[in-house]
This record gives structure tokens, C-alpha cells and sequence, in this order.
């Protein structure tokens, strides 16, 4: 059966005034011409998506073998290639981040505060590993679908002003810390252990009963 059928929401009439007012399609020599390079497109995008899937199955393989994979794959929505990413920019030594504010203005995720005399202003951190920045980001941005504590804080950042990327770097300060007590502490992200989450989720059922 096939994945894709009418979902009967269109108006079958307007379809199919669509469909004639379509822009006819290339013939003859220049039909010709746009099928090869389409088909060299086609042909060299196929190379590449089977060596993303090796160097994926690679980078899985790799991960598998370290000691932390527990604490990166635990994390929601971090899947193989966002774990392995996640702990390759944090790296294993602990001793480097003593503290969950080291990792965090490390990652760039904490405002920087500058202040002369009397004028005070907190702005972007731009001085930052930007790469782990990067990470940290990816992963929260996404974690907002899997998640209703990190959907909160996002929502939360946006309603005071933030656009997305600030909010994402709100949440992601607020992920990191969760991040180093995991791996600080050597245990994988159990979301029944998560206390702000647990709030939040009882504070749903009870406004919902």
C-alpha cells in the first residue's frame, strides 16, 4: 500500500487547477540536456549518502567502545551521531570542568557581563569553543520535541523576548548542567531522577485532574 493518498482536505477542483497551471515540462534537446545532469546529480548524491551512512556506522562502532557512551546516549532525542559528538567536543577529563559553570562558559552558553564605571552591559559571549557551542545548541534545540522541561524553558526565554537562537542558548546552559552531573557523577540521564522535570510533569496532572 502506498505511503502517500489524498487526504481529502483540497478541494479536488482546485487540484486540478494546479496541476494545469503547472509549467510545462523541458523537451527535446533540452529535455535531453537537463536529464543527464540530473542524472549526475542523482548519481554523485548516492555516493555521498552511502559514505554517510559508513562513517556513521563508524562513528557508532567508536562510541560503543568508550567508557561515557551511557551518560551521551542517555540524553533525549542525543541518538548515536549527536552523542558522539556531544562527548568528543566535552571530552573525558573531569578534572578539565570542575564545575558545571566551567563547561558552560566554555560552551558560550552564559552571558558575558562587561561593565565600566558605572555602565554595566550583558551581551553575547563570543569568546567560546565554538564547536562545542555548536553542539550543546544542536542537541537542545532538538531536545525541546522530546521533552516538556526543556520545552518550557525555551517557551519561557521566548515569551520574555528571546529569539530562537538566545532561547536555545538558555536552554542549553540549563542541558549542560544537567550534562555534567551526569557525567561528572558517571550515570546515564534517568528523566524519573530529573526533579524539574518531575514538577513540571506533576504540576500538568494536577491542573489536568
Amino acid at each position: 500500500m502506498s505511503s502517500v493518498a489524498y487526504s481529502g482536505r483540497t478541494n479536488p477542483v482546485v487540484l486540478h487547477t494546479h496541476l494545469t497551471a503547472a509549467p510545462r515540462g523541458a523537451v527535446g534537446d533540452k529535455a535531453a540536456a537537463h536529464t543527464a545532469i540530473t542524472e549526475s546529480f542523482v548519481a554523485a548524491l548516492t555516493v555521498v549518502g552511502k559514505q554517510i551512512k559508513a562513517l556513521e556506522a563508524q562513528i557508532s562502532t567508536q562510541l560503543a567502545r568508550h567508557a561515557d557512551r551511557h551518560i551521551f546516549t542517555s540524553l533525549p532525542r542525543s541518538g548515536q551521531v549527536r552523542a558522539a559528538r556531544l562527548l568528543a567536543e566535552i571530552g573525558d577529563c573531569r578534572a578539565k570542568f570542575p564545575t558545571a559553570e566551567a563547561l558552560i562558559c566554555l560552551a558560550g552558553t552564559a552571558p558575558s557581563t562587561r561593565q565600566s564605571g558605572k555602565s554595566r552591559v550583558v551581551g553575547f559571549r563570543w569568546a567560546c569553543d565554538k564547536q562545542l557551542r555548536d553542539a550543546v545548541c544542536d542537541f537542545a534545540g532538538d531536545s525541546i520535541k522530546a521533552n516538556p522541561w526543556a520545552a518550557n524553558l525555551y517557551w519561557q526565554a521566548r515569551q520574555r523576548g528571546h529569539d530562537h537562537p538566545h532561547a536555545v542558548r538558555v536552554l542549553a546552559r540549563a542541558r549542560i548542567t544537567v550534562i555534567w552531573h551526569c557525567w561528572h557523577d558517571g550515570v546515564a540521564y534517568d528523566p524519573t531522577k530529573h526533579r524539574a522535570l518531575q514538577r513540571l510533569i506533576n504540576q500538568d496532572q494536577q491542573a489536568v485532574g
